[in-house]
């Protein structure tokens, strides 16, 4: 919005050129994304508190997590506010790109939203029935892959790239809209699935969505995509203030998430910035890279994957607990130390997806 006021402006003065540039705008959009998550955190908390809309913790979960029964959840919606209010303001709202991400973030906060809230009316740890939950968002991710898929020009924007290979892609056709719908609700549960700790899902997707930045400004930007051997992708460039917005206000939400939480994101955070870091990999066309710098949400959910598969055949399990976390905790890890490995796993991780910018 504020952008397309910045571009009028242009024509009376020189300096509202300066909107043009995307990094700008990143840096207006990261700042003001964190700023909204500051200031109205406190009072987001404090209505949660009065309406008690406090977390229900799972009977068979650490005893340690007992005490966190009552704690402010579906704080998740502080942090959809804010990356909503920042990317309307800075990005170009003619860009496909960023209205499909928008509103596949925002369409994925209403399901964890309505989860919930049932959570909440039944004072139990069971929200939306798992196949209504699952169903609701395999319809958002077909209607955006699909959108996607329809909307594409070049042949390079449905197919799939692969890391390490100069000019390789492999040609999906209507395979994209599988592939996409699979890495956006794959990566919505994943995220979801860790986020069990103060502040352990946070940081990560707040991580890779700066690690996806990067890959989407090169993307976007002919010069550099031509330089690093990627496709270049016009348009795409505008992601990345979408990203910036997921950091600033993933760093804004983890002053009050962070260990002892004073708030928890709730499925409505969890879920749709799952869904926002899909599509954002699934627009750039790094699905590849997603899954390696989003290594730790990957452990995660295969570690339920592989204790239910392991119970139901052997009657043993892997793992002391699901998801891994858990399992790390019951070994007697305090928690703070176990977030802070994992943000340090994912670290490396990020730093691994942006060598393969290079390393073809």
């Amino acid at each position: 919005m504020l952008y397309h006021v910045a571009m009028l402006l242009e024509a009376f003065h020189s300096g509202f050129n300066v909107f043009q540039y995307i990094t700008f705008r990143t840096i207006l959009g990261v700042l003001t994304a964190l700023g909204i998550a500051l200031l109205i955190g406190p009072a987001v908390i404090q209505r949660l508190v009065l309406h008690q809309i406090g977390q229900q913790v799972r009977d068979d979960g650490p005893e340690a997590h007992l005490q966190k029964t009552g704690t402010p959840t579906m704080g998740g919606a502080l942090i959809l506010l804010a990356i909503a209010v920042s990317t309307l303001l800075w990005a170009d709202l003619t860009n496909r790109y960023v209205w499909t991400v928008l509103l596949v973030t925002l369409a994925f906060g209403g399901i964890g939203g309505a989860d919930d809230t049932l959570k909440l009316i039944r004072q139990d740890s069971q929200g939306l029935r798992a196949h209504t939950k699952f169903g609701l968002q395999l319809l958002a991710a077909l209607l955006a892959s699909g959108f996607l898929f329809a909307t594409a020009v070049e042949p390079v924007e449905t197919s799939l790239v692969l890391p390490l290979f100069k000019e390789w892609t492999i040609p999906l056709g209507g395979g994209f809209i599988a592939l996409a719908t699979v890495v956006i609700v794959g990566s919505s549960n994943a995220v979801n699935l860790t986020d069990g700790l103060d502040g352990l899902a946070i940081m990560p997707t707040v991580l890779v969505a700066g690690g996806l930045a990067v890959f989407a400004y090169a993307t976007g930007h002919q010069i550099f995509a031509d330089y690093l051997n990627i496709p270049s992708l016009p348009g795409v460039g505008e992601l990345v203030i979408f990203c910036g917005a997921i950091v600033g206000a993933g760093l804004g939400f983890l002053w009050y998430n962070t260990y002892p939480a004073q708030v928890f994101m709730g499925d409505v955070g969890a879920l749709s910035l799952g869904a926002a870091l899909g599509v954002i990999a699934v627009a750039v066309r790094q699905e590849i890279v997603l899954f390696i710098m989003g290594g730790v949400f990957v452990l995660e959910t295969v570690s339920v994957m592989v204790q239910v598969l392991s119970y139901k055949l052997t009657g043993r399990r892997v793992f002391r607990m699901a998801p891994l976390h858990h399992h790390y905790e019951l070994k007697g890890w305090p928690e703070p130390r176990v977030i802070v490995r994992f943000w340090i796993i994912t670290v490396v991780l990020v730093l691994v997806g942006l060598a393969l910018l290079k390393v073809r």
